[in-house]
C-alpha cells in the first residue's frame, strides 16, 4: 500500500542502495529523504531511514538501519549527491555522524548549539538558559 520496506545491518546501508538503484529490476534512483528516530529503550536506539524513489516503476521503499551513539553510518553521498544535505540533518538533530563525510557541519541549528535536540535525552529547555 504505502511500498515495501528493508531493514539491513549497519555495515551494509550503501551496498543495498547502490543495489537498489543501479539495477535493472529496482531503479531507485531518487533519494527522496533520510531521517533519523529515537528509541531510548533499544540497545540500539536510533533509526536511520533511506527513503527511494523508482520512477520506472513506479514505486517506494524504506531502507532501514540501526545505530547506537558511537556508531558511525557509511555515508551514501557519493551514491546520491542530495543525500549530503539529509545526512548533514540527521548529525545536526541526532548526532548520528557518517564515516568521512565530506561536509559534515550543522545544517538547522546555530554553530555553537550544544546537543542534539531531537534525541530523547536532549533536555526541554536546552543547555544554555536564553535570557
Amino acid at each position: 500500500e504505502h511500498g515495501n520496506r528493508s531493514d539491513t545491518n549497519t555495515d551494509y546501508p550503501f551496498k543495498l542502495l547502490c543495489f537498489l538503484k543501479l539495477h535493472t529490476y529496482t531503479r531507485f534512483q531518487v533519494l527522496i529523504d533520510i531521517c533519523g528516530v529515537d528509541y531510548p529503550s533499544r540497545k540500539l536506539r536510533f533509526e536511520v531511514v533511506y527513503n527511494l524513489l523508482s520512477t520506472r516503476y513506479n514505486s517506494r521503499i524504506r531502507v532501514q538501519t540501526s545505530a547506537d551513539e558511537v556508531t558511525r553510518i557509511s555515508p551514501v553521498v557519493s551514491l546520491f549527491p542530495s543525500a549530503g544535505r539529509w545526512e548533514r540533518e540527521v548529525w545536526d538533530m541526532f548526532g548520528l555522524s557518517s564515516i568521512n563525510h565530506p561536509d559534515l557541519r550543522r545544517i538547522l541549528t546555530d554553530y555553537g548549539f550544544e546537543g542534539h535536540p531531537l534525541r530523547k535525552d536532549f533536555p526541554l529547555s536546552g543547555y544554555v538558559e536564553v535570557r
